[in-house]
């Protein structure tokens, strides 16, 4: 089966830091992966490069088929079959949760206004906010918010999502909302890779757990590898993490 991502021997770095330092991992269409580690283990800047938000500068990542390395790459056609969303929620404040929703269809895919509404209308129900295509932004709570740039990003029918740290500004109720609809999407069959600090979610949905450590992949495997780390940095990362 061909993977819907792959990162082969990943090298970024910021200045003198190197961030990335020979990432490889593949996933396979349909997987929930969830990448864990220390704030500064590289986790976040995969996961850009995935999307070409950040070039790198060895190796090869693949997405859906594009080649995310290659200069010439069509990042408008990257980005309609790979959506992001990230811990800051990014809705337009001056637009409706609806406006915000249909904007990427009918300016990226050229839909027209009334098939945009009737996508929207249809993420909106999937994420639980039908009643909410009218309210704007400020008018919602944080856990709605990011639900609504969840329902944004499905708009786009992703073939692949990733989700950075999308619950890290959330109280717990606000977290446990957000999770539900991730997990909803994960039986649903969609592939994503999510960053994540939630353990008890890697735990209960994902089918692969990475642990990224000093910007290598330390050690993967399935959710059990949480209860039996093989490394001491995972240990020791599991024990301050609960």
């Amino acid at each position: 089966m061909t993977p819907a991502v792959s990162l082969q021997g990943v090298r970024k770095s910021f200045g003198a830091l190197r961030v990335l330092d020979g990432v490889s991992f593949d996933v396979a269409p349909g997987e929930v992966v969830a990448v864990i580690g220390r704030s500064g283990s590289g986790k976040s800047t995969a996961l850009r490069c995935i999307n070409r938000l950040e070039r790198i500068e060895e190796g090869r990542i693949l997405a859906c088929g594009h080649a995310v390395h290659d200069p010439g790459l069509d990042l408008r056609a990257l980005r309609r079959d790979v959506g992001i969303v990230f811990q800051a929620y990014n809705l337009f404040p001056h637009l409706t949760i609806e406006e915000n929703i249909c904007l990427a269809p009918t300016v990226v895919k050229r839909v027209g206004r009334k098939e945009a509404r009737e996508v929207a209308a249809r993420v909106l129900a999937q994420v639980g906010l039908a009643d909410k295509a009218q309210s704007w932004p400020e008018q919602l709570s944080g856990g709605q918010q990011q639900r609504a740039a969840i329902a944004r990003s499905l708009a786009m029918q992703p073939k692949v999502m990733l989700l950075d740290e999308v619950t890290s500004a959330l109280d717990p109720e606000l977290t446990g909302e957000v999770l539900r609809v991730i997990e909803a999407l994960a039986e649903g069959g969609m592939t994503i890779v999510m960053v994540t600090h939630e353990m008890g979610f890697a735990r209960r949905v994902a089918d692969r757990v990475l642990f990224m450590h000093q910007g290598r992949v330390h050690e993967q495997g399935g959710p059990d590898i949480l209860d039996s780390p093989a490394t001491p940095e995972l240990a020791q990362f599991v024990g301050s993490a609960l």
